[in-house]
């Protein structure tokens, strides 16, 4: 089912608006999920470093720019070079089912860089969805695991893993 609904989405929704998609996703990259860290405590401060900082460095080598990131929520402007070196990234998702691939990957994990790593092969599915969930997989260690969390990670886990099955194609 979640392959026949990622088809349809790239016919019924992605296909006619593909300049609108790639800008959604490079939205994103503006305010993405790698950029907003934890100051405390200091195992889900490590945590994040261990999993993202890799990332970011991927992205930073990729994208020919240094993200600057923001301890808590307030918001930070992002590099505009860096910006536009995600935009023009994405111009090579020139079809409907990968860009709709990419967005899914991209709304599902709060991260276009994360999107981007695993269309590009830098990392698996798996560690991409790890990555998008360092946060909550903490406090599910600290306070164990709510039944109807669980059941929606679940559902949006089929999602995306279609999706990283698509951009792996």
């Amino acid at each position: 089912m979640p392959l026949t609904r990622l088809a349809n989405v790239a016919i019924d929704g992605v296909a006619d608006e593909m300049p609108a998609v790639r800008e959604e996703v490079a939205a994103y990259a503006g305010t993405d999920l790698l950029f907003y860290r934890a100051g405390e405590p200091e195992a889900l401060v490590a945590r994040q470093r261990d999993v993202w900082d890799p990332l970011l460095a991927w992205a930073e080598s990729r994208f020919s720019v240094r993200f600057r990131l923001v301890e808590g929520v307030m918001p930070v402007d992002q590099p505009e070079e860096g910006l536009q070196a995600v935009r023009q990234a994405l111009e090579a998702f020139d079809e409907p089912l990968s860009l709709a691939a990419l967005h899914t990957a991209t709304t599902l994990t709060g991260s276009a860089l994360i999107a981007l790593a695993l269309a590009e092969g830098v990392i698996d599915a798996e560690a991409a969805w790890a990555a998008a969930h360092v946060d909550e997989d903490f406090n599910i260690s600290q306070w164990g695991e709510d039944f109807e969390a669980k059941e929606r990670r679940e559902r949006r886990g089929s999602e995306f893993f279609v999706a990283a099955t698509v951009l792996r194609a």
